[in-house]
Order: structure tokens, then sequence, then C-alpha cells
């Protein structure tokens, strides 16, 4: 059985959009391309309502871009379970009322008992800062948290 990784919205973010002349951004989208193309077949990828909303919004040719790429992957449910430790990563201060989405993100990869959580915010969830009170919380609340990566640190060999 592969490990399952829920792939968070930055993810199909860069993995879409246009090349950029930002060093950092094309940076981040060479390697999400180089993960997309080597390492994807190696897990099962899952995604949620969460992802599919974010993709939708801004530019209707580019969300129509990430829309295709996230049709085929199964989209896991936003269940009670999920709103209420979404609502306690906030309570508890792991991640800002601001960024509510992102407490969601990794409440359902953690309620789903999933492996590895994919992202690129690096602001609210891979985060070095924040990362052991994500831990904390959701260990509290009786889930294995998902290990928070970015595409550079999920390489099989």
């Amino acid at each position: 059985m592969r490990p399952k990784v829920y792939i968070e919205t930055s993810i199909i973010g860069y993995l879409t959009a246009r090349p950029s002349n930002d060093i950092r951004a094309a940076a981040n989208q060479n390697a999400t391309l180089e993960w997309w193309d080597i390492q994807r077949p190696k897990f099962d990828l899952l995604i949620s309502e969460f992802v599919t909303a974010e993709a939708s919004l801004g530019d209707s040719e580019a969300a129509q871009r990430r829309l295709m790429v996230i049709a085929e992957i199964p989209e896991l449910e936003a269940t009670e379970e999920v709103r209420v430790l979404g609502q306690t990563l906030i309570s508890q201060g792991a991640i800002p009322q601001k960024a509510e989405i992102d407490a969601y993100h990794v409440a359902i990869a953690a309620v789903n008992g999933l492996e590895y959580l994919l992202t690129w915010n690096c602001t609210h969830i891979a985060n070095a800062i924040m990362r052991p009170k994500i831990e904390a919380i959701c260990r509290s609340c009786g889930y294995e948290p998902p290990i928070i990566c970015t595409p550079q640190e999920l390489m099989e060999s």
C-alpha cells in the first residue's frame, strides 16, 4: 500500500502557474513539477472540498487549469470531526483565525489518518515554529498528525 498524501492548494497553484520571473517562486515551481512527475506515482493523493474551493478562485483560465489537475484526485469529506479539530487548532493558537482554511487542511489530513500533508504554505502550515503546536494539538485530540512538508522534503529514492 502506498503512503497517502494530502495535496494542499498551494501545490496545485505552483504546478499550474505560468513560469515565474521571481527566483524563489520559479524554484518552487520547478520542485513541484519534479515532484509531480517523479514522486507522485509513489503515493496515493487526496484533496478536500477546501482545495477544490480554493482552486476555483481567481482568474477563470488559471482556475480551470487547477481544477483539471485535481479532477481525478479523490476528495475527502469535511466532517464534524474535521470542523472541531480545525477550530481547536485555531482556538489553541496553532493557526491564526485569519488562516482558518489552513486549519481545516491540517484537520482533514489528521482526521483521515494521512501520512503526509504536502504544501508550500510555509507561513501557516509548513512552519518550524507552528508545526510542534499543530502536532501537539492533533495528538491531544486523539489524532496522529500528518508529516507536514514541501515537495523538496517528500522524496523517495
